[in-house]
This record gives C-alpha cells, structure tokens and sequence, in this order.
C-alpha cells in the first residue's frame, strides 16, 4: 500500500525557485479511497498489547479534545497537534470533523504523521483555528464519513514563487525569501507593520597587539538565508522553513541556522521556532550577542509613539518616548489619560498654550533596554540616543520577554518563550525617533557576560585511558582530551509576533504573553490515546480520583523536582530544561561541579519518565516540565554537527563535557511522545537525523577505554554494537522512520536486525555483536559469551522492544526479549537452568521489575506479575518510601532556604517513576501500595 507524503507541501527555493509543489493534503480535499465503515472486520489492537481480537465492524472512533491547561485560552493565535488512531480503523489519507458542543464543524487541516503495518494511518496531526471568543472547553474529532459532502476547497495560505514564498493569512501578508532581509513586508492589509526582519549576531575576537597586550574586538554579523522551503501550505496552517548562517566579513559562514515560520488562517500572527547549531571554535572568537531585529515603521508625533515591556508577574511597563506626565506644566488629563492608554492624544491645539509652546524641549527617549542577566533580576533603561548616559527607568524579578513597539494607529507585539528562564537574554527598542524603529529579541544578550563553551577543566594528569578510567573512580567523570567541545550542540528558541491595528492594552498584552509562554494545545483525550495503543505498553491513564500511596509518591517525587528546578535555579541558555544527576547532603547542593554526577542530560530516562508520567496523570505542568527537557535533550545535549554527530554526550558538569558520545543519549524513544502529540517539525527533523546514527560507531567506538575496536572485517560496513544501550536507539530511530514514512528498506534493516539477536547463542544474554549496516543483520557470535549490563534496558529498550513485538510479529525475537525480561531479575538456580550459569549480582533489580510484569501481561502470568511488584517495593538498587523523605534546610546552614530528599537521586527518581507507571499499566490487579 503506498504511503502518502509526511508533509502536505515540500517546494524549497535557492535563491531560484525551481520545484513544483506537491498535492496539498487537508481536510479541505476530500480523498476518496477507503471509509472507515470500508476496514470492517479489520483486527483493532486490544488493551495491555496482548494478541488483537477480531471485530465485525469497528466503530468511527471519536476522539474527546481537552485543553492542556484545563481552561480555554485568554489569547488565542492557533493550535497543531496530534492524535491517535487504533489499527486497522482509519484510512491513510482520511478527511476528519472538529466539532464543537452543538455539534458544528469547524475548519481543520489534517495529515498523516504515521502510519500501521498495515498501512491505516498511526498518528495524524490537526491545526485549527479561532476567534478566541468562540473557543469552548472541549471538541470532538471524528473521521469524517464517505457519505458526506466534500468540502469546497480553500486556498492555501502560502504560495510559492520564483524569489521565495509569499503569505497571505487574511490577517497577514508577508515575504519571506533568501539573503539578510528575509521576512519583509510584514503588513496587515495596506499598512505595514514590519519592514523587514534579520538575524543578527556579535561575535568578540581577541586581538594581540605589538607590544605584546591584548584587546577585543566585536564585530556584528547578519544572518544569511540561503534556502527557502515552504514544507506545508495548507487553508488552515502554513509552515515555512528558511535556513542559513551567519556571515562573517571574509565570506565565511558561522553559527548555521534553521528557522520556521507558522501561519494560521484570519490570524496577524507569526510564530517562529529558531533553532542554531554552535560552530564557533574559542580561540576564533566569542559569541556576545544573538538576535532577531525587527524594522518596525512607526509615524505621528512622539508622544503619539509607545512601548511596553511585560513582567512575568502578569505586570506592564508603559511608556511613550515623549511622556507627557510629570511635567512641571500639565497638557490636561485627557490628554495624559490617552497617552498612558497608548490612544492618539488630543491635538496640541486644545492643550494650555504654555505646553505647546515647550513641547520641543521635552526630551524625547530614543532607546529602550531590558537585560535579564540572571534568571533573578531584570533592568530596564533608556537613554535619549547614542552617546547619551543612561538612565535606569526600572528593576525587578524577571521579565517575561514580551513587549509591544508601536503608535496610536498600531504596532508589533513581541515574545520570547522562556525568556527569563534562558538568561542572559535581553530585549532592545531604538530609533523610537525615527521613521523605522528598530526592536531586536536578544536570545544571548550582549550586555551579559560573554557565552564561555571552553571546557571547564583540562586535566593534564590523564594521557592514557587507564588514567581516565582511574578518575573515573572518583570523579564518574569520563575525561578524554579532545572530546570536551561544544563544537556542533545546538539550541532551539520560540518566538512570536503580532501584529495589532491600536496599541494593546495592559490585559491584551498579558494575554499575549500568556500565549507566548504557554501556547494554547488541544490535546486527545487519554483514554482515547491509551485505547488506541499507538505508543509503547508501559503506560496507562490513571484512574478518575486514584489514591493510593503509588500514585501518591509518583506525585511526590515530580513536585519535588519541580520544586528544585526553582529553587536551585536550573535555568540559563545552555542549561534550561535539565536538572541534576546526583544529591550532596553534606553541602546541601546537588553535585554540580563534581564530574559526572552534575548535569543529568537524561541519563537513565528521565525525560521518558516525564513522558510516561504526563500521559498518566494529564498533569500540564508535567507537558511542560518535559517539553522543555525535550527541546534541551535533543539540541543541547546532541550534536549536529562535527566529528560527533549525531551521538549525544554523558552526563557531565557540562552538557558536552564528558567523552562518552553515545547513541543512548540521543535515542529517538526520548521524544517521540512529544513529536506525536506536537507534530512539530523541528523535533521530527531531529529524528530522522538519527536513521544513520549507528555508522558514527565506526569512528566513536562506545567501548574503546575498555578495549573494543572496531570489527578488523570490512569496517567501513561494519560496526559493534551492544543489544542495550546501543541497539535501543539505532532501532527505536529505525522503527520511527518506518512508521513515519513507510519505508519498506528500513523496515528490512529493523527485521533482520531482531532476528539476527534472536538468533544469537544467548539472545540478548549475548551482549553485543558486529552489525552489518547495510542489513542491519548480526554476525553470528561464535564464542558463547554471556555479557549482562544494567544500563542495558534503562534507556528506552523497554518501550520500544514493546512496540517492535506488537508490530512486527516475530516468534523468536519475542521469546529472546521475554526470556531477557524474565531471566533478569530471576533467582540464581532459575538462571543457570535457562543460560547454563547464573547472572551474579546485578544492578537496579527495581528498575527491571517492569520488565518482569510484561512478560506476565504478554504471558497472562499473574505469579510473574505478582512477584514484579514484589520486587519492585523491595528497592534493589532503587527507591523505598523513606527515601522520599523531604526536609527544609535554612540560613544560616545554606545560603538559601532549600528543600532537600538525600535519599533520591535521578536515576533511582527516574526508574522508580518508569517502574511504578508500568506496574500500574501491566499488573494493576497486583498493585502493592506499602513501600
């Protein structure tokens, strides 16, 4: 069955266009092929992924929508997001119905995000559209029936041409094409309200002079756009993405970038996913500022003209570069009212005659600062023009990077999404004198320090890896020389714009910026999402009003890292959306300068934890917490360009610090939960990055310090892989890309794959094996060797050997996987019966009691999945409830008051997490409340 296209349009331009576009797949295009009523009697996938139970006719799933954040939106620009469908059931390219409660249809465009073995689509993803006025607390999606009318076509909001691509949303128009200036003509019908947009970037040399000093030098640079794509092009949503670098003097090009730009229908808004790759080398320069800079026409008198910055207690800070208060003669209180209401102030003419005699000497503010050099404290201040002092005008917690540059007659409205959380970030307004101000989103603020990516320590003492692995001993840090660089991570930004026909109001603007930080979602109903078992089976909603100590401590234990995150302040632009591997109960700090144990960078699953515990509970916060740990995970902690690329670093004091460069910490199973639910496209293209990450194995040997080399045999082809910690991602990413596209090549890969450890000696119990990357087959090992390790099945195999099984039915790679997850946490005799000896003593035993309840659920074995609890609140290696103690320590033992649980650390959170939610998902008839 062919599998239609992943996006609805993909017409890339380079500097000439030269692609036609491809078909436009929408709700507004009926396709005429298979109903639902059509698939009757097609196998539906039961609960707990045990064997699926034929139906005569499957329903027309309907699929209730929610709010993430429970209440409808106070502002409201458009939303993306995705759904899933039980198998068997939808046809690939089905039209769909939102409907809200009087049973209206609404616009919506719709398409495919992955596909069934059997080619019924996955996953499909909706963008919509509304008034905010009209927007209710629930919907229904439903596919829409073969009987019913096709819907008249629409056009698409976006077209492309021979320069570019142009969009017209019916609350926008604008251009959007290669070179500096790429977003031009930003206008809401005949005025326009931004000139043209470009990226900028200030880079700071060090230069030797004669005499043998120093001095600094900083130049700004332009970002340059040398591809323009229009990737979707829809009635409902458009998405362009242009990509680019920045350009330094001689030519050359530094700091690559990719933006996207999204467009939703009637809407005078543009979002902006900005995401840059780190190439600078230190001893080249050193970044001191990246931005956007808006050209924003501004007309009529000065006082007439307005600025305001949001702060992110809900406040505004207003003021007009003339300000007509305080004066010592008054103009009158309507016209201070209007100014301070940003509306057209009465004419001079009908002021005292004294004011208009003395307006020329009222000094008029040309330039606007805010800094936020610590995620504590913001300032602002203005000066009257370069070469001015300036004056300090206001000082605070934290700002929450919304603001608003305008006159009487309208503006632009600006935000940057976790602005203060991402410091040292600042917002500038200049030219307020001028015809065409000058508004620049500083997402690295050049009057903070300068971004330092050297590494924090060279250890001289450590030339060999026997030396490194003696630190190691001490420190858990894996130091190799060479390795520490930040050459390649990445960091992905949200912006938004919009654009407004009168200044906005204080509650418009807190509205908008309330959009900004948390951009309205409408999410499937869990229920619906667990039925339609299209995600891993280590998961299951909780039940209405579940109370019992599991559901308890797993609320605990998010609320404490929450807690944290705030307290210990994990935030900056490097290291917003992590937390901490390892806790120091004698300073009362988590390690954060000590080696491996600071910065976690997701070891032992955390972020799949946050997932699992989002789809449990439906918590936003929860969404939130993991969103940003997603974004930070797969840019930050990955590399996207260079020698290590695409692998992902080890936890370390430094997300790029430590010498492991592994496939576990960029596997796909990280953030597919968050591509599905999102369909955003940065993440997804980020996944498809990793379908050839196993050839960098090649070169980046996993186990080199301990003596692995690569295969002698043909080693351009071959590489040595480990069934756990390697394997996981290379087939979570394989798995991924089939679903997503269908490819019938690589699922070959993944299917010779599973069978080739299947028929390994001792399966899984084998450990590793050279794989051929052309077939993705194992050489069969001919030794016999038995090779466990704990780290094998914390990484994301679990969830995904759990969706290999459902969907690619193979007898032996079945039991290989079982008799992993039974064996594992058996009894010694148990072992040496099944493998010929026993495993010795293993590693976190409650990390793998899960393992154990899904071998029981696939076997219908309630003794497997008893003694999978059981050993689950035993704790080997793990978490028991004393362990979850929290204590408050206060000055004058810390400097500031903190709350702390010495007993947990991350990886015993994180699997204890991951445990408890698969325990109540595949044993809960057996569930244990005591700890």
């Amino acid at each position: 069955m062919p599998y239609p296209n992943q996006t609805d349009m993909h017409t890339t331009m380079q500097h000439t266009h030269n692609t036609a576009p491809r078909r436009s797949a929408t709700c507004s295009r009926r396709a005429l092929l298979k109903s639902v009523s059509a698939l009757a009697g097609v196998a539906m996938a039961s609960p707990g992924w045990a064997t699926p139970a034929p139906q005569a006719r499957p329903p027309a799933p309907r699929v209730p929508l929610r709010w993430l954040e429970k209440h409808t939106p106070l502002a409201f620009s458009g939303t993306t997001w995705g759904v899933a469908w039980p198998r068997g059931q939808v046809s690939p390219d089905q039209d769909f119905v939102l409907r809200d409660s009087s049973g209206q249809s609404l616009p919506l465009q719709s398409w495919a995000q992955a596909y069934w073995p059997d080619g019924s689509l996955k996953w499909s993803a909706h963008a919509w559209t509304a008034p905010v006025e009209t927007l209710e607390a629930a919907y229904e999606l439903t596919p829409l029936p073969s009987t019913s009318a096709t819907p008249p076509a629409q056009p698409p909001l976006a077209t492309a041409t021979p320069n570019g691509v142009v969009v017209h949303t019916g609350g926008l128009s604008c251009r959007i094409s290669t070179g500096e200036a790429f977003l031009t003509q930003v206008e809401t019908g005949t005025t326009t309200r931004i000139a043209q947009s470009t990226l900028v970037l200030k880079v700071e040399n060090l230069i030797q002079q004669d005499d043998g000093g120093e001095t600094t030098h900083t130049h700004q640079l332009k970002g340059y756009v040398h591809e323009v794509t229009l990737e979707q092009a829809g009635p409902v949503r458009a998405v362009v993405r242009v990509a680019g670098a920045h350009r330094q003097q001689n030519g050359a090009d530094i700091l690559p970038f990719v933006l996207r730009f999204y467009f939703y229908k009637n809407q005078p808004t543009v979002r902006i996913i900005h995401s840059l790759v780190h190439d600078l080398i230190p001893e080249h320069g050193t970044i001191r500022g990246i931005g956007l800079e808006l050209a924003i026409p501004l007309s009529g008198p000065f006082y007439d003209r307005h600025i305001r910055f949001v702060t992110a207690q809900g406040g505004v800070f207003a003021e007009s570069p003339q300000g007509l208060t305080g004066l010592r003669r008054d103009p009158g209180e309507a016209t201070r009212q209007a100014q301070l209401e940003g509306r057209h102030a009465p004419p001079p003419s009908t002021w005292p005659k004294i004011v208009q005699d003395t307006l020329a000497f009222i000094p008029v503010y040309g330039q606007y600062s805010l800094l936020q050099a610590q995620s504590e404290g913001y300032a602002i201040s203005k000066r009257i023009d370069t070469g001015n002092s300036w004056v300090h005008a206001q000082s605070g917690h934290r700002a929450s990077g919304s603001g608003f540059v305008g006159d009487a007659s309208g503006g632009v409205a600006f935000g940057i999404r976790n602005f203060w959380q991402s410091f040292p970030a600042q917002l500038d307004i200049t030219h307020l004198q001028t015809d065409l101000a000058r508004t620049t989103l500083w997402l690295w603020a050049p009057d903070g320090p300068p971004m330092d990516v050297r590494p924090y320590h060279t250890p001289t003492n450590e030339p060999t890896f026997q030396d490194q692995r003696k630190a190691l001993d001490i420190t858990y840090e894996d130091y190799e020389p060479g390795f520490s660089s930040a050459y390649g991570v990445g960091r992905t930004s949200e912006l938004e714009l919009a654009l407004y026909a009168a200044t906005p109001s204080h509650a418009q603007l807190v509205a908008f910026d309330q959009r900004v930080q948390a951009p309205p979602r409408l999410l499937p109903d869990p229920d619906s999402l667990y039925r339609a078992q299209a995600l891993h089976a280590f998961w299951s909603p909780a039940p209405p009003h579940a109370r019992n100590t599991t559901e308890t401590t797993l609320a605990t234990l998010f609320d404490f890292y929450k807690g944290q995150v705030e307290q210990r302040k994990w935030y900056g632009f490097w290291d917003y959306g992590d937390v901490m591997h390892t806790y120091d109960a004698d300073r009362h700090t988590w390690r954060y300068d000590v080696g491996g144990y600071a910065w976690d960078n997701g070891e032992l699953s955390s972020l799949i934890w946050l997932w699992n515990a989002f789809l449990h509970s439906g918590r936003a916060d929860i969404f939130h917490m993991a969103e940003a740990m997603t974004r930070h995970m797969t840019e930050v902690d990955v590399y996207h360009l260079g020698p290590f690329a695409p692998l992902g670093s080890r936890h370390n004091v430094q997300h790029w610090g430590d010498s492991a460069k592994q496939l576990r910490i960029a596997s796909v199973a990280n953030a597919k939960t968050y591509l599905f639910l999102t369909a955003d496209e940065r993440t997804g293209e980020l996944m498809r990055a990793q379908v050839d990450a196993v050839r960098r194995l090649r070169q980046i040997v996993p186990g080199r310090k301990i003596g692995d080399h690569p295969p002698q045999q043909d080693p351009e082809q071959h590489a040595t892989v480990s069934f756990g910690t390697d394997w996981g991602a290379v087939a979570a990413a394989w798995l991924l890309e089939w679903e997503r596209t269908g490819n019938t090549a690589i699922k070959d890969r993944l299917v010779q794959s599973m069978e080739s450890i299947a028929a390994q000696p001792h399966g899984f119990f084998t450990g590793s094996g050279v794989m051929d990357l052309q077939s993705g087959r194992f050489v069969p090992d001919t030794t016999g060797r038995i090779s466990v390790s704990h780290l094998s099945a914390v990484f994301g195999l679990p969830e995904t050997c759990s969706e290999l099984i459902a969907l690619l039915p193979s007898a032996p790679f079945k039991k290989a996987w079982l008799d992993y997850c039974i064996l594992y946490n058996a009894d010694p005799k148990t072992q040496k019966a099944a493998l010929g000896r026993d495993l010795g003593r293993l590693n976190l035993g409650q990390g793998h009691a899960r393992l154990l309840a899904y071998a029981g659920a696939l076997l219908d074995n309630h003794d497997m999945k008893r003694r999978a609890w059981l050993i689950f609140q035993k704790g080997a290696a793990g978490m028991v409830l004393k362990d979850t103690q929290i204590r408050t320590i206060r000055s004058p033992d810390v400097a500031e008051t903190v709350d702390e649980a010495p007993g947990l650390s991350t990886n015993t959170v994180a699997q204890w997490g991951l445990g408890a939610i698969g325990l109540l998902a595949l044993a809960p008839g057996e569930r244990v409340d005591s700890l």
